[in-house]
């Protein structure tokens, strides 16, 4: 009862990003119970990433609003629960991602809240061509940046979520270990930014079916390469949802 009460008030904002809960004796006084409940319901909504419990002389409980990246560390610990392998991520993305495409393509407001922000990251991606590590970045980011531009805040959690898992195992398979695929050849990835342009256009035009479209191609090509070579490491090797333990 009172976990669910302090949580009602964490998810209205009654109680803001930040705040103190109250001390544990106006939470006595005010729920009627005892000290064991209240440190009870604490340690619920701790479990839940809600609050960070601190102890000692500057003790008492921290808030914390949900973040999107508390959904992506539990949907990748039940992931790497049943032993689902990257592949398994990067094939719903391809499913998943093209309506975002072409979410973002029927926004009314594409003009301010969607190709700006997609047009800044493609002009660094050019910019950076030369650079395999940082060109990978940025283009991973364009997807992560459509995905939370499309509109639809379901649609932004869900496969922002994956969105999330896969870029972390990018991070470190392929990133940190400058194991890059055939993103390490120049022509890929100037082929990609192509095909980052046209969906741009797509987007840019409005035209729904087209940005789901050419999202979907570009998936595509990828998916071909089940063993992983496209991103330098094995895309069949299991989830570790740790990765995102500090998302």
């Amino acid at each position: 009862m009172v976990a669910d009460s302090l949580r009602e008030r964490i998810l209205s904002g009654e109680l803001a990003d930040g705040a103190m809960l109250p001390k544990q004796d106006d939470l006595i006084a005010e729920f009627k119970v005892s000290p064991p409940s209240i440190r009870e319901a604490c340690r619920i909504l701790e479990t839940e990433g809600l609050i960070t419990v601190r102890r000692g002389n500057v003790g008492g409980a921290v808030v914390h609003h949900p973040r999107s990246g508390m959904a992506a560390y539990m949907i990748g610990l039940v992931l790497q629960s049943k032993d689902t392998n990257l592949l398994d991520v990067v094939t719903a993305m391809h499913k998943l991602e093209p309506a975002c495409a072409a979410a973002c393509a029927v926004r009314s407001d594409r003009a301010q809240a969607v190709l700006p922000k997609l047009r800044a990251l493609m002009t660094a991606a050019e910019d950076a061509i030369d650079d395999a590590d940082a060109y990978v970045r940025l283009a991973r980011q364009f997807h992560v940046e459509m995905v939370a531009s499309c509109g639809n805040e379901t649609l932004t959690l869900v496969v922002g979520a994956l969105e999330k898992l896969w870029s972390a195992h990018v991070d470190l398979l392929a990133r940190q270990q400058s194991r890059l695929g055939s993103f390490s050849d120049k022509k890929v990835r100037e082929a990609t930014a192509r095909e980052h342009e046209h969906i741009y256009d797509l987007i840019a035009k409005g035209d729904e079916r087209g940005a789901e479209q050419a999202v979907r191609d570009h998936f595509s090509e990828a998916l071909r390469e089940s063993d992983g070579r496209q991103y330098g490491f094995d895309v069949k090797a299991t989830i570790t949802a740790s990765l995102l333990r500090d998302a």
